[in-house]
Formats: C-alpha cells, structure tokens, sequence
C-alpha cells in the first residue's frame, strides 16, 4: 500500500539553493511544507512555485522549535525533512523504503566540498508521523529517539541526499561553530545530556580549540558508552588529544576503538594520520593499508580515506622513508582513483619535478588520468600548472591555444626549459608588478644578467640596502660578500630550485657554490636540496667532506645514511645508522635501523632492534605483532 510523505523544511534565504531542493522532491512526496523564519530574499517566491503551505515563524534561537512547528502542519503518513541546500537524486522512489513500514528512516547524506571531495554522514531523515515523534535541541536537534530507540523499528534507506552547502565559500564551518557556541553552552547547561555533550566538545573541535573540546568528549563517553555516535566521538577525541600533545593517549584510545569498531575506516585513517605525524611510518603504512582494504565505509565517511587519500598519505610515507619506487606508484594509484581532483594532480606533479621525469611522461600520465570534462577541469589544470611553475604550463597553452594574462604566459616561457623562449619575455618583464612574479623575475635576471631589472627585483620583494648590495653582486656575477639575511637566504635557496626544475645546471653550480663560500653553514643546505631532487651521488660527495670535519653532526649522519640506504649501499648504510642510533635514541632512527636489517635480510639486527623498541615504546603497534613474547615478558 502506498505511504502519503510530506516534506518539511524550515528556510531562511536560500534563494541560491531552494529551487533545486524542490524540483528534486516534487514528483516523490505529497505535499510540502515550507517555515520561513525571517527571509529577505527571493526565498518565499521561489518555494510558492511548488507549495501553497508557507509559514512564518519568529525565530527563538531554537531550530528543534522551528522543526516542531513544521511538522506539525503535516498531513501525510510520512515526514521526510531536508534543508535547503539539499537535493535528491533522479530516480528516487521513496515507496521503496516506505513499503517495510518502519518508524523511521536512517539516510546516507553526502556533503560535497570544494576540490571534488566529499564526507557521508547518516541520520535520521523520514520518520512516521506519530504525535509522540518530535525534535530536541536548540542546536544539533535531532527526533526523540535516542533515549528511547527501543519503541520504534527503523531502517536505512536506500536512497542518499546530497548537500552542497560547504562548497560554498561563505559557509565556512569555524565561522559557523562560533555563531552557534552560545546556543550549545545553553544547552549544555540545561540538558547536560551525553549527546549534548559530544555535540559541545564537536563545536569547540569545529573551532580548534582542542584543549576544550577533550573533557567534553571524556564526559560524553562516560555518560554513554552504548550510542550510535561512539565512533565518531572515539575518533575526534583521540584527535584532540594528539592536537594538545598526548599523543600516547590518543593512539592508545585508537588502538581499542579500531579493534572494537574495524568497518570505521574513517578511525583507523586518523589513526594512520597520528602515526604518520609522530614519526612511526611502519605503523602508518599498515593503517592505510587497512584503509585500502576496507574501503570507504563506516558510520561517517570522508571520501578517499579508503582510497585515493589513503594511496596519498603511503606516497608520504614511502618517500620519507626512501622507497622512490613505490612513492611513485602510489601517487599513480591515486591519480587513477581520483583523476579529476586538484590535490591528487598537485601531489603527483609536484614529485614528477623531483624526480625529473621526462615531460612527454607526465604529458601522458595527465591525458590517461586527468579528466577534463569542461572549461572547469581546464582551468584546475593550468591553476596547478602555474602554482607549480610546472614545465607542462607550456605545453598547455599551446595546446588549447589558450589567451590568459601576460604574467602566466611569461611564467609559461620562464619555466619551458627553452632559453630563446624565455629571453622573448625580456622585455615585457619590466611591466609586471604582480609581487607574485618577483622570485621569477630575479630568476629571468640571475640566468641573462639584466641588471636592468634591479629595481623591479627591489620593489616587489621590499629589500633593504644590505639585501639589495647582495641582489647586484649575483646579477653581475660577483662573489656574494657579507651576511646574508634569513629571508634572502631562503630566495637564494628557491632561486636554486628553479635552476634545478629549467635544467640550467651550471649557473646552479655557480650560485651554490656562491653560497658555501659566502657561509659555509648553507653547504648542509644546498646537500638537502640536492637530495630533494635526487642527485643523490652529488649529495653523498659533498656529505661525505661534511662528515670528515663534523663527524657528531646528526643531520648530516641521518642524510648520508638515508642516501646510501636509498642506493643500496647497505653496509655504509649501516656504519652511519649505528652511528646515529648512539647519538640519537629517538623511535624515528630506531625504525630506520629495523628497515635497513629488514633489507639485508639480518634477522639478528631485526630482533635487536625489535626487543629495544618493544622495550622503549610502548605506543609502537607494529613490533608487537612481530615480539608478542618478549612483549608478555616485558609487561
């Protein structure tokens, strides 16, 4: 038998969105019902096209008030609620649900956000109307079900509703939480209820205020260790606490929760987050494994932390920890996954420069994975291109013939690797006074030697007179004399780094070598840029001369042994990760030792190292699993 549905909305100026909200409803409920409480726009003209039931309501800084108010003018079976920015999908057929007759109805809701990502969250959308069925909560209200669950029979639907307010940029969700602070501090106040209380520490995590938001979280699950939101409130907490520095907290509250709850692949992402950040890789690798395993699923889910984000942050991981190889590929994989975002293109073609891929390489691996369906993508494309100062930017705008502004185009030839090309934009340079030119202006100066464009150099960077007496030494070619300040130096340091992308690599050896010879501290420096780019045989020469002079240095020591760990020269590896390890007892260079035995094959390295970080750090996961007796022995 056919169930009546009415939808109802509570509205304030939502003229951008409303008119698509509706449209998607119309043919799938019975009636709608409209409650403004206060629009000045064209909200009231647009929602009188598809209903005559139009109320005000005077608000009271309350929206379970203005919920029950709309409700109770429904008429049919069946209440289905949904705000403004919200829309159903085409072919939706709400009968199907309703032809169980449950009490009510649990949807999927995905948000979508800017740069094609999303988070799916889940609640209580369509409901009986029954007259003991009704909202609570000033703020994050939500039906009467929670403390009484046991008297009704509900279900998920299999239909989702999409939201699109956060892809607006004036709904941002700080600004949102601190509007709102006041409501829930009442709230909390006369009903310190465990949900009001997660709700609570929710708006200060919103906030980033960590520190206050943590004993909300603590209370909430004491008061209720059985709720449907455990989850997420486990999750936030255990980020909380990282935030304020208890780390071992935090990955001991995941430790238990993603044992408890493995389908939240949300938590165990988070988990790989925190491991990451504090340095334990191993751990984090096998956390977005798991992700990857698990896909995206769970009670909230975050696009992409099943897949494309998880191959992501294993990127991170394996490029920190010297795995070239599979960092590449697991950048690869998430183009494959997520082609069309911003972020996943920016990550795979900021390391395709480091690596110095050939171009008509990266050309390729762009045409199979990005996918330009309109002018948008285009424009994504050549944003990323152009913040990247990428070679391809180039090849683009000759490609689809593209007119844009002088400045890019002259990026465009800056950076083509074509020397006739760049010296064309000589003269329109003088023109350009977009400070965010000002680094490859002085690039354009340093490779022709322009001194004509000192002062453009001057004004778009405001150097002083001790900067600038450095700026005409290097654009006529002279030694660099004096101190340099830590502003400039890090230009100079950038300034090398665009040497290294165009492949002008003697005026790069030029100005190194300025720099050592100017303080022989930026030799370190100019070792870790070299290592970056992978000119791995380089940085180990000159390390190598480091060394010999500073033998304790531990940044040196940890970049030598990660390069000769990198190329596989294993028992220099371990002649300077012994070293560092008596120097430096901190977990990261423990692993590192555990990596290089793992490497050669020594079991008996593997379990010295093993045992002493089984003893050292208890936080660490992974060695548990391979030590489980000496681990029993220890506690």
């Amino acid at each position: 038998m056919t169930k009546s549905v009415s939808l109802c909305m509570i509205v304030k100026n939502e003229e951008r969105y409303i008119e698509r909200c509706l449209e998607s409803v119309k043919q799938v409920v019975n009636e709608i019902i409209i409650v403004d409480t206060g629009s000045n726009d064209a909200t009231i003209d647009i929602a009188n096209k598809y209903t005559t039931n139009i109320y005000s309501f005077d608000w009271v800084n309350d929206f379970s008030a203005a919920r029950n108010f709309a409700i109770k003018h429904a008429k049919s079976d069946y209440i289905l609620v949904m705000d403004a920015d919200e829309y159903l999908e085409e072919d939706v057929d709400l009968q199907k649900d309703l032809i169980k007759d449950y009490d009510y109805y649990v949807f999927n809701i995905k948000n979508h956000m800017k740069f094609n990502r999303s988070f799916t969250h889940t609640a209580v959308r369509m409901f009986r109307n029954h007259a003991d069925l009704k909202y609570e909560n000033r703020l994050h209200e939500h039906l009467n079900l929670l403390e009484n669950n046991d008297k009704y029979i509900g279900d998920i639907s299999a239909f989702m509703i999409e939201h699109v307010g956060y892809m607006d940029e004036e709904i941002l969700e700080e600004k949102k939480y601190k509007r709102n602070l006041p409501l829930m501090k009442l709230e909390v106040q006369e009903h310190p209820t465990p949900y009001n209380l997660f709700n609570m520490g929710k708006t200060y995590f919103g906030m980033n205020e960590f520190k206050k938001a943590v004993p909300y979280f603590q209370k909430s699950y004491s008061l209720g260790k059985d709720k449907v939101y455990l989850p997420e409130l486990l999750t936030k907490l255990a980020f909380a606490l990282n935030e304020t520095g208890q780390i071992n907290d935090a990955l001991s509250i995941l430790k238990d929760a993603t044992a408890l709850y493995p389908l939240e692949t949300e938590m165990k992402y988070i988990q790989g987050i925190i491991y990451l950040n504090t340095g334990y890789y191993k751990d984090a690798e096998e956390c977005f494994l798991h992700c990857l395993e698990s896909g995206d699923q769970g009670t909230l889910i975050t696009e992409g932390s099943g897949s494309y984000m998880a191959h992501l942050q294993l990127s991170y991981i394996y490029e920190k920890s010297n795995q070239l190889d599979k960092s590449y590929s697991a950048r690869i994989n998430a183009m494959e996954i997520k082609g069309d975002s911003a972020h996943v293109l920016q990550n795979y073609l900021q390391f395709s420069l480091k690596i110095n891929q050939p171009l008509d390489d990266i050309e390729k691996i762009v045409e199979d994975y990005y996918r330009m369906n309109n002018i948008d993508d285009l424009q994504n494309l050549m944003n990323v291109l152009y913040s990247l100062r990428h070679p391809l930017l180039n090849v683009y705008l000759k490609k689809f013939n593209i007119t844009t502004e002088p400045h890019i185009h002259a990026i465009a030839k800056i950076y083509s690797k074509d020397k006739n090309q760049m010296r064309t934009i000589l003269e329109e340079i003088h023109d350009m006074d977009k400070r965010e030119i000002a680094q490859d202006i002085l690039l354009v100066g340093y490779i022709f030697k322009e001194e004509s464009l000192i002062n453009k150099i001057q004004s778009l960077m405001n150097f002083g007179s001790k900067e600038m007496k450095v700026i005409k030494q290097l654009i006529k070619g002279e030694a660099l004399t004096g101190s340099i300040s830590s502003t400039l130096q890090q230009v100079l340091f950038s300034l090398c780094k665009q040497l290294i992308i165009i492949e002008e690599f003697d005026l790069f050896q030029d100005l190194t070598e300025k720099l050592i010879n100017n303080d022989t501290k930026n030799h370190l420096g100019v070792c870790r840029l070299l290592s970056e780019f992978k000119f791995d045989e380089l940085a180990i020469d000159m390390l190598i001369v480091t060394f010999k002079s500073s033998p304790n240095n531990l940044e040196v020591i940890r970049l030598l042994g990660d390069l000769c760990f990198r190329n596989d020269y294993l028992e220099d590896t371990e002649l300077f990760y012994t070293k560092l390890l008596n120097l430096d007892s901190s977990y990261e260079i423990y692993e590192r030792n555990f990596r290089l035995y793992e490497k050669k094959n020594d079991t008996q390295g593997m379990d010295k190292i093993g045992n002493e970080i089984v003893e050292k750090f208890p936080a660490v996961s992974w060695v548990h699993e391979l030590y489980p007796v000496r681990n029993r022995l220890i506690k």
